[in-house]
Protein backbone atom coordinates (compact mmCIF):
# COMPACT_ATOMS: atom_id res chain seq x y z
CA UNK A 1 0.00 0.00 0.00
CA UNK A 2 1.44 3.39 -1.14
CA UNK A 3 1.90 6.41 1.41
CA UNK A 4 -0.83 8.10 -0.24
CA UNK A 5 -3.56 5.42 0.08
CA UNK A 6 -3.42 5.95 3.99
CA UNK A 7 -3.54 9.49 4.22
CA UNK A 8 -6.23 10.59 6.35
CA UNK A 9 -6.19 14.39 7.88
CA UNK A 10 -4.94 14.70 12.01
CA UNK A 11 -7.20 16.41 14.36
CA UNK A 12 -4.65 19.30 15.75
CA UNK A 13 -2.76 18.53 19.34
CA UNK A 14 -1.60 15.01 17.42
CA UNK A 15 1.67 13.75 15.75
CA UNK A 16 1.52 14.56 12.23
CA UNK A 17 3.12 11.93 10.02
CA UNK A 18 2.95 11.63 6.75
CA UNK A 19 0.37 9.13 6.75
CA UNK A 20 -1.63 11.88 8.90
CA UNK A 21 -0.69 15.28 7.98
CA UNK A 22 -2.04 17.88 10.53
CA UNK A 23 -4.36 20.94 9.21
CA UNK A 24 -2.97 24.41 10.75
CA UNK A 25 -3.54 27.73 9.50
CA UNK A 26 -1.22 27.29 6.28
CA UNK A 27 -2.52 23.95 5.02
CA UNK A 28 -1.24 20.69 6.18
CA UNK A 29 2.04 19.80 7.97
CA UNK A 30 3.69 16.65 7.98
CA UNK A 31 6.34 15.52 10.41
CA UNK A 32 9.59 13.49 9.17
CA UNK A 33 11.58 11.57 11.62
CA UNK A 34 14.95 10.58 9.66
CA UNK A 35 16.43 7.16 10.55
CA UNK A 36 19.59 8.31 9.88
CA UNK A 37 21.89 10.54 7.39
CA UNK A 38 20.56 12.05 4.06
CA UNK A 39 22.18 11.32 1.18
CA UNK A 40 22.58 14.94 -0.78
CA UNK A 41 20.71 13.61 -3.44
CA UNK A 42 17.82 12.55 -1.43
CA UNK A 43 18.12 15.70 0.67
CA UNK A 44 17.90 17.83 -2.63
CA UNK A 45 14.95 15.77 -3.55
CA UNK A 46 13.25 16.23 -0.03
CA UNK A 47 13.58 20.18 -0.48
CA UNK A 48 12.05 20.02 -4.36
CA UNK A 49 9.07 18.10 -3.05
CA UNK A 50 7.93 20.69 0.17
CA UNK A 51 7.94 23.21 -2.54
CA UNK A 52 6.38 21.71 -5.21
CA UNK A 53 3.96 20.26 -2.82
CA UNK A 54 3.83 22.26 -0.06
CA UNK A 55 4.65 26.00 0.59
CA UNK A 56 8.68 25.68 0.75
CA UNK A 57 9.09 26.35 4.30
CA UNK A 58 11.02 23.57 6.06
CA UNK A 59 11.50 23.03 9.62
CA UNK A 60 13.87 21.19 11.63
CA UNK A 61 12.36 20.64 15.64
CA UNK A 62 13.57 20.10 18.85
CA UNK A 63 14.15 17.07 18.48
CA UNK A 64 15.60 16.57 15.52
CA UNK A 65 12.28 15.70 12.97
CA UNK A 66 11.73 17.78 9.67
CA UNK A 67 8.14 19.13 9.14
CA UNK A 68 6.91 20.38 6.10
CA UNK A 69 4.03 23.23 5.65
CA UNK A 70 1.72 24.14 3.11
CA UNK A 71 0.18 21.01 2.19
CA UNK A 72 -3.07 19.89 0.73
CA UNK A 73 -5.63 17.63 0.49
CA UNK A 74 -4.30 17.04 -3.45
CA UNK A 75 -0.81 17.32 -2.60
CA UNK A 76 0.04 15.80 0.71
CA UNK A 77 -0.77 12.28 -1.16
CA UNK A 78 1.97 12.95 -3.64
CA UNK A 79 4.56 14.31 -1.36
CA UNK A 80 4.09 10.84 1.18
CA UNK A 81 4.63 8.77 -1.81
CA UNK A 82 8.10 10.77 -2.64
CA UNK A 83 9.35 10.53 0.86
CA UNK A 84 8.40 6.65 1.06
CA UNK A 85 10.08 6.19 -2.05
CA UNK A 86 13.46 8.28 -1.25
CA UNK A 87 13.34 5.79 2.32
CA UNK A 88 14.72 8.44 4.27
CA UNK A 89 12.15 8.62 7.25
CA UNK A 90 10.82 6.22 9.92
CA UNK A 91 7.75 4.71 9.52
CA UNK A 92 4.52 6.08 11.35
CA UNK A 93 4.78 4.02 15.01
CA UNK A 94 6.34 4.60 18.04
CA UNK A 95 8.66 7.84 17.69
CA UNK A 96 12.50 6.38 18.94
CA UNK A 97 15.27 8.77 18.91
CA UNK A 98 19.19 8.66 18.59
CA UNK A 99 22.11 10.48 17.43
CA UNK A 100 22.15 11.60 14.48
CA UNK A 101 25.69 10.55 13.75
CA UNK A 102 25.09 7.31 15.72
CA UNK A 103 27.18 4.65 13.95
CA UNK A 104 29.76 7.91 12.70
CA UNK A 105 30.37 9.07 16.47
CA UNK A 106 33.74 7.72 17.22
CA UNK A 107 33.03 8.03 21.00
CA UNK A 108 30.03 6.05 20.84
CA UNK A 109 29.63 2.54 23.08
CA UNK A 110 27.69 1.38 20.47
CA UNK A 111 25.58 2.20 16.81
CA UNK A 112 22.09 3.27 18.44
CA UNK A 113 20.85 4.24 15.40
CA UNK A 114 20.16 0.58 14.77
CA UNK A 115 19.22 -0.17 18.33
CA UNK A 116 16.73 2.19 17.55
CA UNK A 117 15.48 0.18 14.35
CA UNK A 118 15.24 -2.68 15.77
CA UNK A 119 13.14 -1.34 18.51
CA UNK A 120 10.67 0.27 15.86
CA UNK A 121 10.82 -3.00 14.66
CA UNK A 122 9.70 -4.74 17.88
CA UNK A 123 7.20 -2.08 18.84
CA UNK A 124 5.64 -2.36 15.42
CA UNK A 125 5.91 -7.22 15.65
CA UNK A 126 3.79 -5.86 19.55
CA UNK A 127 1.28 -3.29 18.09
CA UNK A 128 1.94 -0.80 20.53
CA UNK A 129 1.54 2.61 18.44
CA UNK A 130 -1.96 1.67 18.30
CA UNK A 131 -2.34 1.32 21.98
CA UNK A 132 -0.27 4.14 23.08
CA UNK A 133 -0.43 8.11 23.16
CA UNK A 134 0.39 9.48 19.76
CA UNK A 135 3.91 11.58 21.66
CA UNK A 136 5.46 8.68 23.64
CA UNK A 137 8.76 8.16 22.62
CA UNK A 138 12.07 6.66 23.25
CA UNK A 139 15.32 7.73 22.98
CA UNK A 140 18.63 5.40 22.69
CA UNK A 141 22.03 7.22 23.59
CA UNK A 142 24.56 5.44 22.64
CA UNK A 143 26.88 7.36 24.63
CA UNK A 144 28.71 9.37 21.68
CA UNK A 145 29.87 13.03 22.05
CA UNK A 146 26.82 14.24 20.55
CA UNK A 147 24.50 13.56 23.40
CA UNK A 148 20.39 13.33 23.70
CA UNK A 149 20.05 14.86 27.17
CA UNK A 150 18.59 17.72 26.60
CA UNK A 151 15.44 15.59 24.84
CA UNK A 152 12.53 14.58 27.03
CA UNK A 153 11.11 11.11 26.69
CA UNK A 154 9.06 8.68 27.75
CA UNK A 155 11.69 5.69 27.90
CA UNK A 156 15.70 6.29 27.94
CA UNK A 157 18.15 4.02 27.43
CA UNK A 158 21.38 5.43 27.63
CA UNK A 159 24.84 3.54 27.29
CA UNK A 160 27.41 3.15 30.24
CA UNK A 161 30.67 2.34 30.10
CA UNK A 162 30.43 -1.02 32.12
CA UNK A 163 28.76 -2.35 29.13
CA UNK A 164 25.10 -2.28 30.40
CA UNK A 165 21.89 0.24 29.75
CA UNK A 166 21.05 3.02 32.26
CA UNK A 167 17.29 2.76 32.18
CA UNK A 168 15.45 5.51 32.97
CA UNK A 169 11.19 7.00 32.45
CA UNK A 170 9.62 9.92 32.37
CA UNK A 171 11.82 13.30 32.00
CA UNK A 172 14.97 14.33 30.09
CA UNK A 173 18.55 13.57 30.90
CA UNK A 174 18.55 15.19 34.18
CA UNK A 175 14.90 14.67 34.74
CA UNK A 176 14.38 11.20 34.24
CA UNK A 177 13.44 8.33 37.29
CA UNK A 178 16.14 6.12 37.23
CA UNK A 179 14.86 2.44 37.34
CA UNK A 180 18.46 0.29 37.22
CA UNK A 181 20.79 -1.00 34.94
CA UNK A 182 20.35 -4.21 32.34
CA UNK A 183 22.49 -5.62 30.06
CA UNK A 184 23.11 -3.91 26.54
CA UNK A 185 21.89 -7.65 25.04
CA UNK A 186 18.39 -6.79 26.79
CA UNK A 187 17.66 -3.19 25.74
CA UNK A 188 14.98 -3.86 23.27
CA UNK A 189 13.18 -6.17 25.74
CA UNK A 190 12.95 -3.46 28.61
CA UNK A 191 11.87 -0.85 26.35
CA UNK A 192 9.14 -3.11 25.00
CA UNK A 193 8.26 -3.92 28.64
CA UNK A 194 8.51 -0.41 29.81
CA UNK A 195 6.14 0.69 26.87
CA UNK A 196 3.70 -2.10 27.56
CA UNK A 197 3.52 -0.47 31.22
CA UNK A 198 2.42 2.42 29.53
CA UNK A 199 0.06 1.25 27.16
CA UNK A 200 -1.87 -0.82 30.10
CA UNK A 201 -2.41 2.38 31.55
CA UNK A 202 -4.44 4.09 28.17
CA UNK A 203 -4.30 5.80 25.18
CA UNK A 204 -3.57 9.11 26.84
CA UNK A 205 -1.25 7.80 29.11
CA UNK A 206 2.89 9.22 29.82
CA UNK A 207 4.88 7.73 31.66
CA UNK A 208 5.19 10.92 33.45
CA UNK A 209 1.56 10.72 34.22
CA UNK A 210 2.59 7.08 36.12
CA UNK A 211 5.22 8.56 37.76
CA UNK A 212 3.21 11.28 38.85
CA UNK A 213 0.11 8.87 40.19
CA UNK A 214 2.10 5.27 41.14
CA UNK A 215 5.83 6.03 41.32
CA UNK A 216 8.42 3.92 39.69
CA UNK A 217 7.06 0.98 41.37
CA UNK A 218 5.30 -0.33 38.26
CA UNK A 219 8.23 0.15 35.73
CA UNK A 220 10.18 -1.45 37.98
CA UNK A 221 8.13 -4.84 38.42
CA UNK A 222 8.12 -4.87 34.62
CA UNK A 223 12.49 -5.00 34.97
CA UNK A 224 12.65 -7.47 37.75
CA UNK A 225 14.33 -9.95 36.17
CA UNK A 226 16.27 -7.78 33.67
CA UNK A 227 17.95 -5.23 36.35
CA UNK A 228 21.45 -5.55 36.99
CA UNK A 229 23.86 -4.54 39.87
CA UNK A 230 26.11 -2.86 37.58
CA UNK A 231 27.15 0.85 38.48
CA UNK A 232 25.74 3.59 36.60
CA UNK A 233 27.09 6.92 35.29
CA UNK A 234 25.35 10.44 36.83
CA UNK A 235 22.43 11.26 35.75
CA UNK A 236 23.54 14.21 33.39
CA UNK A 237 26.13 15.07 31.52
CA UNK A 238 27.87 18.43 30.10
CA UNK A 239 25.20 19.58 27.27
CA UNK A 240 26.84 19.01 23.95
CA UNK A 241 25.96 21.60 20.94
CA UNK A 242 25.98 20.65 17.62
CA UNK A 243 27.07 23.18 16.01
CA UNK A 244 30.70 22.73 15.91
CA UNK A 245 32.75 20.21 14.09
CA UNK A 246 32.52 16.23 15.03
CA UNK A 247 35.28 14.18 14.11
CA UNK A 248 33.86 11.01 12.84
CA UNK A 249 35.51 7.58 13.01
CA UNK A 250 36.63 7.66 9.06
CA UNK A 251 38.48 10.80 9.92
CA UNK A 252 36.50 13.30 7.69
CA UNK A 253 34.21 15.76 10.06
CA UNK A 254 30.38 16.83 10.79
CA UNK A 255 29.49 20.37 10.65
CA UNK A 256 26.64 21.27 12.73
CA UNK A 257 24.75 24.07 10.73
CA UNK A 258 21.97 25.87 12.45
CA UNK A 259 18.77 26.74 11.03
CA UNK A 260 17.57 30.42 12.27
CA UNK A 261 14.52 30.21 14.49
CA UNK A 262 14.10 26.17 13.30
CA UNK A 263 12.78 27.34 10.17
CA UNK A 264 14.26 27.76 6.38
CA UNK A 265 12.90 28.09 3.16
CA UNK A 266 13.75 24.89 0.60
CA UNK A 267 15.85 27.34 -1.59
CA UNK A 268 18.31 28.50 0.59
CA UNK A 269 17.95 24.63 1.58
CA UNK A 270 18.94 23.46 -1.49
CA UNK A 271 21.85 26.17 -2.07
CA UNK A 272 23.01 24.70 1.35
CA UNK A 273 23.17 21.00 0.08
CA UNK A 274 24.57 22.43 -3.55
CA UNK A 275 27.25 23.84 -1.12
CA UNK A 276 27.89 20.99 1.25
CA UNK A 277 27.95 19.10 -2.31
CA UNK A 278 30.80 21.23 -3.44
CA UNK A 279 32.76 20.62 -0.51
CA UNK A 280 32.87 17.40 -0.53
CA UNK A 281 30.22 16.47 2.04
CA UNK A 282 28.04 12.70 1.90
CA UNK A 283 24.71 13.58 3.43
CA UNK A 284 22.93 15.50 5.95
CA UNK A 285 21.80 14.62 9.48
CA UNK A 286 19.38 16.30 11.60
CA UNK A 287 19.40 17.75 15.21
CA UNK A 288 17.70 20.46 16.96
CA UNK A 289 17.53 22.93 14.88
CA UNK A 290 20.43 22.02 13.18
CA UNK A 291 21.50 20.22 10.53
CA UNK A 292 24.63 18.20 10.38
CA UNK A 293 26.45 18.41 7.33
CA UNK A 294 28.40 14.62 6.96
CA UNK A 295 31.65 13.83 5.18
CA UNK A 296 33.90 17.27 4.86
CA UNK A 297 37.09 17.43 5.40
CA UNK A 298 39.21 19.72 7.84
CA UNK A 299 40.91 21.92 4.24
CA UNK A 300 37.01 22.12 2.85
CA UNK A 301 35.11 23.34 6.20
CA UNK A 302 36.20 27.35 6.15
CA UNK A 303 34.89 27.92 2.98
CA UNK A 304 31.73 25.76 3.29
CA UNK A 305 31.02 27.54 6.65
CA UNK A 306 31.18 31.39 4.71
CA UNK A 307 28.89 29.45 2.17
CA UNK A 308 26.10 29.15 5.10
CA UNK A 309 26.91 31.83 6.85
CA UNK A 310 26.16 33.83 3.62
CA UNK A 311 23.02 31.67 2.85
CA UNK A 312 21.66 33.45 6.36
CA UNK A 313 22.40 30.19 8.63
CA UNK A 314 23.75 30.33 11.91
CA UNK A 315 27.58 29.01 11.84
CA UNK A 316 28.32 29.95 15.33
CA UNK A 317 27.29 28.64 18.99
CA UNK A 318 26.55 32.08 20.49
CA UNK A 319 24.24 33.44 17.65
CA UNK A 320 21.79 34.85 19.35
CA UNK A 321 19.37 33.91 16.89
CA UNK A 322 19.54 30.76 18.45
CA UNK A 323 18.82 31.73 21.93
CA UNK A 324 15.34 32.37 20.77
CA UNK A 325 12.66 29.88 20.30
CA UNK A 326 10.13 30.61 18.40
CA UNK A 327 7.14 28.89 16.97
CA UNK A 328 5.81 29.19 13.36
CA UNK A 329 3.10 31.56 15.02
CA UNK A 330 0.34 33.51 13.05
CA UNK A 331 -0.54 33.70 10.30
CA UNK A 332 1.21 30.23 9.50
CA UNK A 333 -0.31 28.78 12.88
CA UNK A 334 -4.44 28.48 13.06
CA UNK A 335 -3.99 28.93 16.81
CA UNK A 336 -1.75 31.81 16.78
CA UNK A 337 -2.52 35.09 18.43
CA UNK A 338 0.79 36.90 16.89
CA UNK A 339 3.18 36.87 13.97
CA UNK A 340 6.56 35.34 16.21
CA UNK A 341 8.16 34.55 13.64
CA UNK A 342 8.30 38.24 12.12
CA UNK A 343 8.90 39.29 15.29
CA UNK A 344 11.75 37.11 16.12
CA UNK A 345 14.23 38.48 14.55
CA UNK A 346 14.41 41.98 16.25
CA UNK A 347 14.18 40.38 19.32
CA UNK A 348 17.54 38.50 18.88
CA UNK A 349 18.95 41.53 17.36
CA UNK A 350 18.23 42.94 21.09
CA UNK A 351 20.07 39.92 23.15
CA UNK A 352 23.30 41.20 21.65
CA UNK A 353 24.57 42.77 25.24
CA UNK A 354 22.53 40.27 27.47
CA UNK A 355 24.09 36.52 29.53
CA UNK A 356 24.84 34.05 27.19
CA UNK A 357 22.36 31.95 29.42
CA UNK A 358 19.39 34.31 28.54
CA UNK A 359 16.95 32.28 26.67
CA UNK A 360 13.86 34.02 25.09
CA UNK A 361 10.88 31.30 24.15
CA UNK A 362 8.11 32.95 21.91
CA UNK A 363 4.91 31.06 21.86
CA UNK A 364 1.84 31.89 19.79
CA UNK A 365 -0.84 30.51 22.02
CA UNK A 366 -0.62 29.19 25.52
CA UNK A 367 0.10 25.49 24.00
CA UNK A 368 3.86 25.87 24.04
CA UNK A 369 4.88 23.13 21.14
CA UNK A 370 8.19 24.87 20.46
CA UNK A 371 9.43 24.71 23.88
CA UNK A 372 8.04 22.84 26.86
CA UNK A 373 10.21 23.65 29.86
CA UNK A 374 11.17 27.12 30.74
CA UNK A 375 12.94 30.12 29.90
CA UNK A 376 14.45 33.46 30.96
CA UNK A 377 11.91 35.22 29.00
CA UNK A 378 8.68 33.28 27.74
CA UNK A 379 5.96 35.23 25.64
CA UNK A 380 2.52 33.87 25.21
CA UNK A 381 0.07 35.24 22.77
CA UNK A 382 -3.28 35.28 24.47
CA UNK A 383 -6.65 37.46 22.80
CA UNK A 384 -5.31 40.17 25.45
CA UNK A 385 -1.77 40.54 23.82
CA UNK A 386 1.49 39.07 24.37
CA UNK A 387 1.69 37.70 28.17
CA UNK A 388 5.66 37.75 29.69
CA UNK A 389 6.60 35.40 31.72
CA UNK A 390 9.52 35.60 34.21
CA UNK A 391 11.85 32.41 34.61
CA UNK A 392 9.00 30.14 33.74
CA UNK A 393 6.93 28.35 30.97
CA UNK A 394 4.00 28.68 29.05
CA UNK A 395 2.04 27.28 32.26
CA UNK A 396 3.20 30.10 34.37
CA UNK A 397 1.34 33.48 35.21
CA UNK A 398 2.76 36.42 33.82
CA UNK A 399 4.17 39.33 35.00
CA UNK A 400 2.99 42.28 32.13
CA UNK A 401 1.40 42.10 28.64
CA UNK A 402 2.09 44.11 25.99
CA UNK A 403 1.40 44.53 22.46
CA UNK A 404 2.94 42.60 19.48
CA UNK A 405 4.12 45.67 18.34
CA UNK A 406 6.05 46.53 21.70
CA UNK A 407 6.77 43.53 22.33
CA UNK A 408 11.05 43.81 20.88
CA UNK A 409 11.32 46.77 23.15
CA UNK A 410 9.79 45.05 26.06
CA UNK A 411 11.69 41.61 25.60
CA UNK A 412 15.13 44.28 25.02
CA UNK A 413 14.14 46.22 28.08
CA UNK A 414 13.44 43.32 30.34
CA UNK A 415 17.26 41.30 29.07
CA UNK A 416 19.19 45.00 29.77
CA UNK A 417 17.44 45.10 33.43
CA UNK A 418 18.45 41.49 34.26
CA UNK A 419 21.81 41.81 32.97
CA UNK A 420 22.22 45.09 34.82
CA UNK A 421 21.09 42.51 38.08
CA UNK A 422 23.46 39.84 37.02
CA UNK A 423 26.22 42.08 36.81
CA UNK A 424 25.65 43.77 40.24
CA UNK A 425 25.25 40.39 42.29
Amino acid sequence: MTASAMLTPRRRGACPGLSAPMPTGDGLLVRLQPTGIISLEAFLALCAAARRDGSGIMEVTARGSIQIRGLNAESAPRFADTVAALGVAAANGVSVLASPLAGLDPAEILDAGALAADIRRAAARAELAARLAPKVSVVVDGGGALDLDGIAADVRLRADRAVVFSVSVGGDGATAAQLGAVALIDGIEAVIRLLEVIARHGRTARARDILATEGVAAFRLALAELLTAEALLPNARRPSDPIRTHRLRDGSLACGIGLAFGHADAVALRRLAAAAAAAGAKGIGTASRTLLIVGLADRTIPAFVRDAAHLGFAVDADDPRRRVIACAGAPVCASGHFATRALAPAIADGLTASPDTTLIHISGCAKGCAHSGKASLTVVGTPAGCALVFDGSVRDAPFATVTADDLPAAVARYTRERSSEDSHV
